[in-house]
């Protein structure tokens, strides 16, 4: 079974034991799970079912590495810069996204 969720502004398409980076959300620092319940579309083969936005009643729960302070990983390093020309004017700066890791444990839908 698959589903495709919503969360950070994103969406994801996950299965049972997949590991994805979601943006930092409020939770407790010593959670061990996370509900997401903005479901996009659930199912499996021919029975999926899809939401108007949302599958009422359906969740996912993802379960944190060790707890969710633990499970803050970074990014890759971007280089954005700012350059105007013939102006001898140059910027660079460096920046690097935090995420939360996620394991998938249990699609209800």
């Amino acid at each position: 079974m698959y589903a495709v969720i919503e969360q950070g502004g994103k969406q994801y398409k996950v299965e049972q034991g997949d590991v994805i980076k979601i943006e930092l959300t409020d939770v407790a620092s010593d959670a061990k799970t996370i509900e997401m319940d903005k479901v996009l579309l659930a199912g499996k083969g021919k029975d999926v079912k899809i939401g108007t936005p949302y599958i009422e009643g359906a969740k996912v729960t993802g379960k944190f590495a060790d707890t969710a302070g633990d499970s803050i990983v970074k990014g890759q390093k971007l280089y954005p810069t700012h350059f105007r020309r013939r102006k001898a004017s140059k910027k660079r700066i460096g920046h690097r996204q935090k995420y939360m890791q996620v394991t998938i444990e249990k699609i209800k839908a």
